[in-house]
């Protein structure tokens, strides 16, 4: 069994925020893979699957980020399992936006959701990084982070979270190399596609008018027809 984790704050207040957005990865899982319906458990919220076979727990936990190891912590010990079968998945400062990173273990960067998960768990479960970007001084940080994405933000990120989704599979088995690697590609921009070049239209070289014979070339011609006609062929 996998226990997927995505940190956030619960309520409307702060459901836009860029500190939700392990909130908003697991909601678009449970969307796109069918999951049952959201229930209370756990000092959170799950929703229950499967990948590749095998049974998988979704938690939100409801505690409020600086608490969250405490449902994490709940939900392990139920179902017996080790900080190697959990993923956790929560917003970082120092990614620029759109930016992923996963890896097993580590520290917490001073992510409070990762300090209480540190706390209850130990530190050797997956941590999926989703970059928000930092405001430059440290001061902003906690305006930054409770502040809901920026209209032009949201496309991108929505394209995100739809191909953490599609590469669920591997996100919950841990695979992080090819999770990574099969994301990257997802994503990538299609090729720009390449214009026909247009050509210069073909030079036509018009035919050769003949020049018509001027009025005294004419009048020339008809006196000397005349001679002809009449046997006088002596010249002027």
């Amino acid at each position: 069994m996998r226990l997927v984790v995505g940190l956030g704050n619960p309520g409307p207040k702060y459901e836009g925020n860029r500190h939700n957005v392990g909130f908003m990865a697991v909601d678009e899982i449970v969307r796109r893979h069918s999951f049952s319906a959201w229930r209370s458990r756990f000092q959170g919220l799950v929703s229950e699957g499967e990948s590749v076979g095998e049974k998988v727990l979704i938690l939100k936990p409801a505690t409020f980020m600086n608490e969250s190891g405490r449902a994490v912590g709940e939900a392990m010990r139920f179902f017996k399992l080790q900080p190697a079968d959990v993923t956790v998945i929560y917003d970082e400062l120092d990614l620029a936006p759109t930016k992923i990173k996963m890896k097993q273990g580590g520290g917490n960067g001073g992510h409070n959701g990762l300090k209480s998960s540190d706390a209850h768990i130990g530190v050797d479960y997956w941590r999926l990084r989703i970059g928000i970007g930092h405001p430059g001084d440290k001061s902003r940080v906690i305006g930054h982070v409770l502040s809901d994405f920026a209209k032009a933000e949201q496309p991108d990120f929505q394209r995100l979270l739809e191909g953490i989704s599609d590469r669920f599979d591997l996100l919950a088995a841990g695979k992080a190399s090819d999770f990574m690697s099969k994301l990257a590609m997802d994503l990538k921009p299609a090729a720009a596609e390449k214009k026909p070049v247009k050509s210069d239209p073909p030079v036509v070289t018009p035919p050769a008018v003949k020049a018509e014979p001027t009025s005294e070339q004419q009048g020339g011609l008809a006196a000397q027809m005349k001679r002809w006609l009449s046997g006088d062929t002596k010249k002027n």
